[in-house]
């Protein structure tokens, strides 16, 4: 089960962490993402974290955005930074077993992040 915690309201240029803990099972061993929605635009996979580490980011987030794994925790985060409006959008944690797998199996309910001008 995968419970997202950590969204709300930011200013442009300001920093919000999502966070998304996990039960059942240990982060470390699965490939997760952050993968944000906004109202009619396709779903975005922002950032990507595999079991060794090695992390992916949207050209619209690299630069800003640090996705990481807090094994203490089992939580997934995302840190954002220089946030601007068009990130605005419901982010959403996900997590599948390996990268080759089609499709996640595991998703959060989703925190809603939104920025204002």
């Amino acid at each position: 089960q995968l419970v997202e915690s950590g969204g709300g309201s930011a200013q442009a240029g300001g920093s919000l962490t999502l966070s998304c803990a996990a039960s059942g099972d240990t982060v470390s061993r699965y490939f997760m993402a952050w993968i944000r929605q906004a109202p009619g635009q396709e779903r975005e996979a922002v950032a990507t974290i595999d079991s060794d580490g090695t992390t992916t980011y949207a050209d619209s987030v690299k630069g800003r955005f640090t996705i990481t794994k807090n094994i203490a925790k089992n939580t997934l985060d995302l840190q954002m930074n220089s946030l601007k409006p068009e990130d605005t959008a419901m982010y959403t944690c996900a997590a599948k077993r390996h990268i080759w797998y089609p499709a996640y199996d595991n998703w959060g309910q989703g925190t809603q992040v939104t920025v204002s001008s």
